[in-house]
């Protein structure tokens, strides 16, 4: 069995003496592990930093061995590693990846808004933004996807300020009535509109609740992982840090 790919690395853990185990999200093979023999070398830790694009050939006997891979380096993101804000979005993109994907099972589009979001790991609030959109297409791939195009109750497409936490569809402020209280607020970033760090955390908290409520516990996750934590913090002292205009 041998196959050849493109893939952005999300981990690596030690395997035996010398080698270690990669986990790589692939264009057209999904995530996807393998042993990289010899991976713990001085010629292969900088090419397995996370982040990294990696030509990747990977081989097994059987289809469902872990396999070996066979690899080369397309694009590096060490760059990252200097800036607290890109290096805690960097982990929180791939601590999410880790927990919510299943592993092979073919994710092509998300391959390319992944790639497309680390470039942005330079541009706080560009990354910021980016990775909004990014977990709203997560929630969209699990099969969460919030159906945001017009009120739930009245059918209405203007005045749309909740989502409802149950359906994460939006509500009008006529169609919420008494029951506003128990909705979700609908940031403007949802509705297309906002570039600030300050609207994505405003849409963080819409996109955190339904990973948190529905996605996370059909999956069997207790939690998100603490990396988008971190990361969101990351965000918010960034956000104070920048001068009012």
């Amino acid at each position: 069995m041998e196959w050849r790919d493109t893939g952005i690395v999300l981990t690596t853990r030690k395997f035996g003496e010398t080698s270690v185990i990669l986990d790589v999200l692939t264009q057209d093979h999904g995530r996807h592990t393998g042993v990289v023999k010899g991976g713990i070398s001085r010629k292969y830790r900088p090419l397995l930093q996370a982040g990294s694009v990696l030509d990747l050939t990977w081989r097994a006997r059987l289809g469902d061995h872990m396999g070996s891979f066979q690899l080369d380096l397309i694009q590096s993101r060490s760059a990252a590693m200097e800036d607290r804000v890109a290096l805690a979005g960097l982990s929180a993109i791939t601590s999410l990846l880790i927990k919510v994907l299943p592993e092979r099972d073919p994710c092509p589009k998300l391959y390319e808004l992944t790639n497309v979001l680390l470039d942005t790991l330079p541009v706080p609030d560009a990354l910021a933004v980016g990775y909004f959109h990014w977990e709203m297409y997560i929630l969209t791939y699990l099969g969460y996807g919030l159906d945001l195009s017009q009120c739930a109750v009245t059918g209405q497409t203007q005045d749309l300020i909740y989502v409802s936490p149950k359906s994460g569809r939006a509500v009008s402020g006529q169609g919420a009535g008494d029951w506003a209280h128990r909705l979700l607020p609908l940031p403007k970033i949802a509705k297309g509109f906002g570039t600030s760090i300050t609207d994505a955390l405003d849409g963080l908290s819409l996109t955190g609740y339904f990973l948190e409520h529905h996605a996370g516990p059909d999956l069997g996750l207790d939690t998100l992982p603490q990396s988008r934590a971190r990361f969101i913090d990351s965000l918010q002292k960034k956000s104070l840090s920048e001068p009012s205009e």
